[in-house]
């Protein structure tokens, strides 16, 4: 067994590694500043960024649950990764080549993930290379046929399973692969007769991770004497867990990123259709429904932006209709636009494409429904409209999902609407409204764009017009008056008071950093934002009606108040000054906080000497050197 990874290897990965890239493989990450960006933690879910990425550190942190770390560390936690072999895959990532040191064996803590993944990958090409032999005709004229050409076929890696028993194993067996590897990467199959090949006479499609590995296999069965089932995936193993992975998402994220965009479909040849169309947002699930940890991975991808959109496509037989249902039933998880598109005939994207061509693929996806509408009407068909127990049970099924449809301005619209599909009196469908909405069955209002209002109980950030509790002071009246009196807050005041006062006598480079900092009070929180949104306009005229503009509607007056309040100091001459080291105070914070966490995580490890201890030691000298310059200037 190779012997501990050479410790100055492990530094030059970690140097060479792009710490915002390998992240960005996983989330979708904005510009917050200075060597500073941030998106929605990976590991675990929220609904405002609080996970920040420092590139030119090497070092990351999140705000909200305390998960820190580098590069290795990240891998390590977010794919359960061994210390090496979160290394050696950054080493491959960046095509360095490890020296291993006698001496010093690694330990396994179960199945060697790395051993695993290469094992897919070897798989992958086997399958590839046998679409091309004489046995894969078949497969290649059953995707000619589908409208996928080489090309098509190469850009998503699909390849043939032969369909002898142990083909596969046998090559893989010749390049040093355990039979147990291979049982453990759900390659093989173990029955009466011993261990044989688990794909067998089928379409390969391979299943990859966000960062390109093959984690997987799906399978199609192409033989009338193939008793299995007409799909067969891999089964759940350690580096394949169906409920979190879609497929085509390795080739689809940028898209996604980058257009706050995702389409759903339904099977591989769905995906490959809409690709090849143009829509390059399109991913499936891997033989499970569409559920809860599929829509962690979209919004970390994605985004919580309230005007991105996920469209569905289901089939529009009863299952596709409960598919559908189903996906209504989480969409209140998503922040984002919901929308369900049907095509004519009630064609699949990939029947589609093959009959009416690549524009009827793009039309498809300009035609969607709300998906709020679609389980509206498909929760009034199933009773029978021309009884008045029919109708009853109609609008009790039908009025929570009009009290849930994010946007107000839509319910009194689609209220209308459900008082017309049943035939009752406005008035009576406008109660069962209010009621479902009211009995905890709506969301909370939210505002423009559908936004979604604050969790009762809990204040959300991203909340267009949040409502002051009653009895308390809200941002529409004084601010000042309103805050906590304590040493944070009013750091976090002051710190805002001189953004908005004295930007000009900050600079735009201190400016940039500033609006990256932590702050805790949930009101100044948004104005920070609105600040760092109107950043790109700082120094035109009209900048502070700018970051108004930016913020939700209800926050003007608070802006405004502590755009003119009275700063602490009161020398004209001293002003300037004081407003830099004010936000650099803010900013220190945040780096104390680090150190702090640090400090203590290392305290724990006990052994100062540790790999852990020296790179938690290496992350001290780093922090300590950003405060020097952070007062330097």
């Amino acid at each position: 067994m190779a012997g501990r990874i050479r410790a100055q290897d492990v530094e030059e990965v970690k140097r060479r590694t792009d710490l915002a890239e390998l992240v960005g493989d996983y989330v979708s990450l904005k510009r917050a500043g200075a060597d500073s960006m941030k998106g929605l933690c990976p590991f675990h879910d929220e609904r405002s960024p609080s996970f920040h990425v420092r590139p030119g550190l090497g070092y990351y942190h999140c705000f909200g649950c305390g998960e820190s770390g580098d590069a290795i560390s990240f891998l390590q936690r977010l794919d359960h990764l061994t210390f090496a072999e979160a290394v050696e895959r950054l080493a491959a990532r960046i095509h360095y080549v490890l020296t291993y040191e006698e001496g010093g064996e690694r330990r396994q803590d179960g199945p060697n993930r790395a051993r695993l993944l290469a094992a897919n990958q070897a798989a992958a090409v086997y399958f590839v290379q046998q679409l091309a032999a004489e046995e894969g005709g078949t497969a290649r004229s059953f995707l000619s046929e589908r409208g996928f050409d080489a090309a098509a076929c190469e850009r998503f890696g699909v390849g043939y399973a032969p369909r002898g028993w142990e083909g596969l194993s046998k090559h893989l067996a010749a390049q040093g692969y355990t039979r147990q590897e291979l049982a453990q990467a759900g390659l093989v199959s173990e029955g009466q007769r011993g261990v044989y090949d688990r794909f067998r006479g089928r379409v390969i499609w391979p299943i990859r991770d966000t960062s390109a590995q093959v984690i997987g296999f799906g399978a199609r069965r192409l033989y009338d004497d193939d008793n299995g089932p007409k799909y067969l995936n891999t089964p759940e193993t350690p580096v394949y867990q169906k409920s979190r992975v879609l497929y085509g998402l390795d080739l689809a994220k940028r898209a996604i990123s980058r257009g706050h965009r995702a389409v759903v479909v339904e099977g591989y040849t769905d995906v490959m259709a809409c690709h090849l169309a143009g829509e390059e947002t399109a991913v499936a699930t891997c033989g499970t429904a569409f559920g809860k940890e599929h829509i962690t991975v979209l919004r970390r991808i994605m985004g919580d932006d309230a005007a991105a959109e996920v469209v569905f496509t289901f089939d529009p037989d009863e299952a596709g209709q409960k598919a559908a249902l189903r996906a209504f039933a989480d969409e209140k998880l998503f922040s984002a636009q919901t929308y369900v598109a049907v095509a004519p005939d009630g064609l699949d994207p990939a029947d589609l494409r093959l009959h009416r061509g690549d524009e009827a693929v793009r039309e498809l996806f300009t035609r969607k429904t709300p998906l709020f509408e679609f389980a509206l009407r498909q929760a009034v068909s199933r009773f029978d409209l021309n009884s008045v127990e029919g109708r009853v049970s109609a609008l009790r099924a039908a009025a929570p999902i009009v009290a849930e449809i994010k946007d107000p301005g839509l319910r009194p619209g689609y209220t209308r609407e459900l008082a017309r599909m049943l035939g009752s009196e406005l008035a009576e469908v406008q109660r069962a409204v209010q009621t479902a909405g009211g009995a905890g069955g709506g969301r909370p209002s939210g505002g423009p764009g559908g936004r979604r209002g604050p969790e009762p109980g809990r204040y959300d950030d991203r909340a267009a017009d949040p409502q002051p509790s009653a009895g308390s002071p809200g941002p529409q009246g004084s601010v000042l008056a309103s805050l906590p009196g304590t040493p944070s807050v009013r750091l976090e005041r002051d710190a805002l008071m001189a953004m908005l006062q004295q930007a000009a006598a900050i600079g735009p480079e201190l400016m940039a950093q500033a609006v990256t900092a932590e702050v805790r009070d949930p009101t100044l929180r948004t104005v920070r934002d609105a600040v760092a949104a109107a950043l790109p306009s700082l120094g035109e005229d009209g900048w502070l009606e700018r970051v108004i503009a930016e913020a939700p509607p209800h926050y003007a007056g608070a802006i405004r108040e502590l755009a003119i309040a009275p700063m602490p100091q009161r020398n004209p001459e001293q002003l300037g000054d004081y407003s830099r080291a004010i936000v650099v105070s803010l900013l220190d914070r945040d780096l104390l906080s680090l150190k702090a966490e640090l400090m203590a995580r290392m305290q724990r490890l006990g052994d100062p000497a540790s790999p852990d201890s020296r790179r938690i030691q290496e992350q001290l000298a780093a922090l300590e050197l950003a405060r020097r310059s952070l007062r330097a200037e």
